[in-house]
């Protein structure tokens, strides 16, 4: 089994790609050694000193570390990855394959006069903003819309980065208001 790594614009995260399929069910954060108890691969890289944040997407694992220096933790990641995939573990303990999207979407908040606007707010994340923060080992989903401020939930390689702020507000806050004349602002919650 070959992984390859790639940087992230955040140099506490590093992407992992094992070269198959990672999360079919949506992506996936566990920001905690507790919250990582759901995934036996999540657990296995908390096992790792340093480890303070695990994110699967689709076809790829982002780690972020609180410390250390990756050229020392990077063969413990590859190891731990490299035994999850070989023992034929399930990725969730608990069997069931649901992201966190369909927590997310109980959470969101918005005027239901507003719905038209969030439709195409949210169309336009899915379509030309997701895939763009998912090529960079992260997340990004809508929150909720008032008062022509957009709120979006930042996860994986972007939650923490030094550079989101400045995604934040030129790349998404622009591409919005230049198609959702309502959008005024975008801020991370």
């Amino acid at each position: 089994m070959f992984i390859q790594t790639e940087a992230t614009p955040n140099p506490a995260t590093l992407k992992f790609i094992p070269g198959r399929v990672v999360s079919d069910g949506g992506p996936m954060e566990f920001a905690s050694r507790e919250a990582a108890a759901r995934s036996p691969l999540a657990e296995r890289l908390f096992d790792v000193p340093g480890v303070t944040s695990v994110f699967y997407g689709s076809d790829f694992i982002t780690v972020t570390k609180a410390s250390g220096e990756w050229q020392q933790l990077k063969p413990a990641i590859l190891g731990a990855i490299m035994e999850h995939y070989m023992s034929g573990a399930p990725l969730l303990a608990d069997g069931v394959a649901a992201g966190h999207d369909d927590l997310d979407d109980e959470d969101e908040f918005f005027d239901e006069a507003d719905a038209e606007t969030v439709d195409m707010i949210k169309d336009l994340i899915e379509t030309r903003v997701r895939p763009a923060v998912a090529n960079d080992g992260g997340d990004i989903t809508f929150r909720g819309f008032k008062d022509g401020v957009v709120y979006l939930n930042m996860k994986g390689a972007c939650s923490g980065c030094p550079s989101s702020t400045a995604t934040l507000q030129h790349g998404i806050q622009n591409l919005l208001k230049h198609f959702v004349p309502d959008v005024v602002e975008v801020r991370p919650m």
